[in-house]
């Protein structure tokens, strides 16, 4: 895959290793070769690009490419080549709130409220240029030197605007039951903020206590 990669990517960037794989995208660490820099470079999963297509990723995406806050994951490029749909983002070097939430279980109460205003500042934003989020969870809260930032910002709302109602046949959804608002869950695709305000109140739940608000033991018994 990586050697198909990069052919497809040549002159543009190089991929020297996967770095993680989430619902929509497997990530890859990549060399940006024009401005030589380390990026993320996210690749769509095939079956999702199928489903979105190229030009209609692309052309939503494109409006989480103004968004321009301290707490917010910049986009720094996309596009397509060789069937696959690319994002990229800046690399960061540190961890995500998932990785430190496995490792500490839970966080003291100044730091999980400072965490959660922080991230509330970066949806605001967002929020008054008309995006939300849709999948706000502990792996999209990347931590640098302590400070979180928002990452994936609008990928779920370019993928779920892109595929339409392809999605739903396909059994792909957007968002994570954990934190997915209910509206959400009921498979509503004009969701407001409000979403975004839900989601991250369950990751300040799961910040303050260790768990997140509902659990089950498949995805069907947490959306109940």
């Amino acid at each position: 895959m990586i050697e198909r990669l990069n052919a497809a990517l040549e002159g543009r960037y190089r991929i020297e290793r996967e770095l993680g794989e989430g619902g929509m995208a497997t990530v890859y660490l990549a060399e940006d070769i024009k401005h030589d820099r380390k990026v993320a470079l996210k690749v769509l999963k095939p079956e999702l690009a199928a489903v979105v297509g190229g030009d209609r990723f692309l052309a939503e995406i494109k409006t989480t490419a103004n968004l321009a806050h301290p707490n917010i994951l910049p986009l720094f490029d996309s596009g397509e080549a060789d069937s696959f749909l690319f994002y990229v983002m800046p690399y960061v070097q540190g961890e995500t709130l998932r990785d430190r939430l496995g490792r500490e279980k839970q966080l003291g109460v100044d730091d999980a409220v400072r965490l959660a205003r922080e991230v509330a500042e970066a949806l605001h934003h967002a929020h008054k240029q008309g995006v939300v989020h849709r999948d706000v969870k502990p792996a999209n809260i990347l931590l640098q030197d302590g400070r979180p930032l928002v990452s994936d910002f609008g990928i779920a709302l370019a993928v779920s605007q892109a595929g339409g109602g392809r999605l739903t046949e396909t059994g792909l959804s957007m968002g994570t039951p954990h934190y997915m608002s209910p509206e959400q869950a009921s498979g509503d695709r004009d969701v407001d903020p409000r979403t975004d305000v839900y989601s991250l109140g369950c990751v300040l739940f799961e910040m303050l206590t260790g768990e997140p608000p509902y659990g089950g033991g498949t995805a069907q018994a947490v959306l109940a």
